[in-house]
């Protein structure tokens, strides 16, 4: 089978792994890629936004099979016209990508469907916001209306870190995703992400996971775009899995082939679990990164047939077999990340570190330059470990961040607290 992935971060670096553990796969492709994935793939310079020249690049390749990592290239339709030209192709249409691109209408498809969810409204100037902050009071949670790289969220713990989001957000920090803004009701309990395979009339639930958003120890400082997760995620067991399967999925699923938008793609369902009961925080409607690295360390090889199923329209005949593992990853990024931050830095001790299916460092944002490998974004690393206990998986993957050599970067020296 000839696979091209769409991406170039840690999670497409985890999807390409995985996919090389399979006997399956004869050729893979990934577009744009970087550094640790030219190791193992052949990267392609390709606008993976323009669905044509994706398309045409695939037939040249003679793929059969085409993975979309990222969100835009969903939002911006790729899905369909790879579709449209026959292409066997895992990820939602452009309107079943709405479920991510826009929180307005995951909100409205909620409330249609009767799905547990946070209380909200939606405003489209500054001063009505801040006059719904001033009578809902806080905690309350601030959200871009549109895609913004996992930055457009603040949950703000007073009204005057609220109005501060609100006026950012309207006076263009994140573009046209904060043309609009959605005020939402402050949830308690613990967070944990469900993904779910979908082809359109199943579903099939393939892992749990929880990430650290906040840049600090303790899930202090700003929100980022994810500092570290591991897999599977305690408090989403098998009876909170099932609740939300019953819950949440399966009617978003069905309202959406309902308005004649089936959803076929990877589902990635942010929860807020309390008392055993979850409630919907967010869709995103591909893997969370860095949540998918750990994933697809306890997946392995079975990543790529369910991925395949899932594309064919074939996941009623598909299974996942798990191991009675876990898995962990760090994030190691450039000292200032989610600010500015230097690129271009030499790393170092890469070469000291096994790689195998118990250990693997996932590169995030790196380039090769003169030889040497560097820093070129705000999360570099991914440095992933497996192990038979969720300590023991921590315990491998810290010993890994010690080997990396590399002064301008950190990391979070606490994933996993809640869970251990």
């Amino acid at each position: 089978m000839n696979i091209l992935i769409l991406g170039g971060g840690g999670r497409e670096h985890a999807l390409a792994w995985a996919a090389m553990q399979n006997p399956k796969c004869d050729k893979l492709i990934v577009a744009p890629g970087n550094a640790g994935i030219a190791a193992i793939a052949d990267c392609a310079t390709l606008d993976i936004l323009d669905g044509g020249a994706v398309a045409e690049f695939a037939a040249k390749e003679a793929i059969d099979l085409v993975v979309i990592g990222p969100e835009a290239p969903l939002a911006a339709g790729v899905a369909d016209v790879l579709r449209a030209a026959d292409l066997s192709v895992v990820g939602p249409d452009r309107a079943a990508a709405e479920l991510e691109a826009s929180k307005t209408f995951t909100k409205e498809i909620c409330d249609a469907a009767g799905v547990p969810t946070a209380a909200w409204a939606r405003f489209d100037d500054a001063a009505a916001a801040r006059a719904h902050v001033a009578a809902a009071g806080a905690p309350i949670v601030v959200k871009a209306d549109g895609l913004a790289a996992g930055k457009g969220v603040v949950v703000a713990m007073d009204e005057d870190e609220a109005l501060a989001a609100i006026d950012d957000m309207f006076g263009g920090s994140l573009g046209a995703a904060g043309a609009s803004v959605v005020l939402e009701e402050f949830m308690t309990g613990e967070e944990a992400s469900l993904f779910v395979l979908c082809d359109g009339e199943t579903a099939l639930p393939i892992g749990t996971a929880q990430d650290h958003k906040r840049l600090g120890d303790g899930d202090t400082g700003p929100n980022t775009g994810g500092m570290g997760a591991y897999s599977p995620a305690p408090v989403l067991d098998a009876a909170v899995e099932a609740r939300a399967m019953d819950e949440i999925v399966r009617p978003t699923l069905a309202e959406m082939a309902r308005r004649g938008t089936p959803y076929r793609g990877v589902l990635y369902a942010g929860l807020m679990i309390k008392d055993g009961a979850p409630r919907l925080v967010e869709y995103n409607v591909r893997f969370g990164d860095p949540e998918c690295q750990a994933l697809m360390m306890r997946l392995g090889a079975q990543a790529l047939d369910a991925l395949h199923a899932c594309a064919e329209g074939r996941l009623a005949e598909a299974r996942i077999d798990w191991a009675e593992d876990h898995a962990m990853t760090v994030v190691i990024a450039a000292d200032g990340y989610p600010g500015s931050y230097a690129k271009g830095e030499t790393i170092a001790g890469l070469g000291g570190i096994a790689e195998d299916s118990f250990h693997m460092v996932f590169h995030a944002g790196t380039a090769e330059s003169e030889g040497r490998l560097v820093s070129n974004g705000g999360r570099v690393l991914n440095v992933t470990a497996r192990g038979a206990s969720l300590a023991e998986a921590r315990e491998r993957a810290y010993g890994m961040c010690g080997k990396v050599d590399w002064p301008g970067g950190v990391f979070r020296r606490d994933i996993g607290w809640r869970a251990l």
